[in-house]
């Protein structure tokens, strides 16, 4: 991004955070900026696609940080790791992001929904596989798990320390935490248990990285379904009534959503579990762009 095309975006930022996205116009933008529409055009093609530029300048910016510090340095390195989260938490602060991304979770835009959701796991991916980096290989399938407990944590421990007021060291709070996820990683280890499945946390990554398939595909997808295993009256009933209503002209979304969850637990503790929970994530987000 260019120094000119970054000062609109950064004015853009701003009027974002103070007024909220839907609240601000690309009129308004121009003016604070002081370019002309044609100028605003050339840099973005909407105001969704402004803020998408933003937040891929800002997670691409951490990125440059956390590679650069992590040059000529152990990747075991725990010290380095903390700098790392701590460039991310500072980028964050500075561009008030937990603020934008609340206004835009409420925004009703489904695709920018989406870019949050997507800034937001790929940065898990990050820490995921730098907790293996600095751990070992052994944790791999219980990173993911610890990555989700470490921003729960962090998150409302920020929201208690800010609202108390008490005073605290971002270096010494994202040590703390990462000593309890070692904890809650060796006993992980030691039990073999977790609470997230390996299916749901591919599901997490394909939800956000992929496209929600048409309904040509999700017809494809329920017949590679009824080919592999042969269903029980109760199942049976539950996706004939699924298929017959998404081959509605009209789709009544509700009548589908409800059937859902009860066909995915006619399936619970069988070999075709996972394949059925695939085909109804693929459904939910199929009615949620139709």
């Amino acid at each position: 991004m260019n120094e000119r095309k970054r000062k609109v975006a950064s004015i853009a930022l701003k009027l974002f955070i103070e007024k909220g996205f839907q609240q601000t116009s690309i009129q308004e933008i121009i003016d604070k900026a002081n370019i002309s529409k044609g100028t605003f055009y050339n840099y973005f093609s909407s105001k969704n696609d402004c803020i998408a530029k933003i937040l891929e300048n800002i997670r691409y910016e951490a990125s440059q940080h956390r590679v650069a510090m992590q040059i000529d340095k152990d990747p075991k390195d725990r010290e380095v790791l903390i700098e790392q989260i701590t460039i991310l938490m500072k980028l964050d602060a500075e561009n008030n992001l937990r603020a934008l991304f609340e206004n835009i979770l409420n925004s009703g835009e489904a695709d920018l929904k989406k870019l949050v959701l997507q800034h937001r796991v790929i940065e898990m991916e990050w820490l995921a596989n730098r907790l293996v980096e600095v751990m070992g290989e052994d944790i791999r399938e219980y990173a993911t798990e610890a990555t989700v407990l470490y921003f729960g944590m962090m998150h409302y421990m920020l929201f208690t320390l800010n609202l108390t007021n008490s005073p605290y060291s971002l270096h010494d709070l994202i040590e703390t935490i990462l000593s309890y996820i070692e904890v809650i990683l060796s006993k992980m280890q030691e039990t073999g248990t977790t609470l997230l499945s390996n299916f749901a946390t591919d599901s997490l990554k394909s939800t956000v990285h992929k496209k929600a398939l048409t309904k040509s595909e999700l017809l494809d997808m329920a017949n590679h379904l009824k080919g592999h295993y042969d269903f029980n009256e109760e199942q049976q009933d539950l996706f004939d009534v699924i298929l017959s209503e998404l081959d509605r002209e009209r789709i009544r979304k509700i009548v589908v959503q409800k059937l859902l969850k009860p066909f995915v637990q006619s399936f619970a503790d069988t070999p075709l579990a996972s394949q059925v929970q695939l085909f109804t994530n693929a459904v939910w987000n199929y009615l949620k762009i139709i």
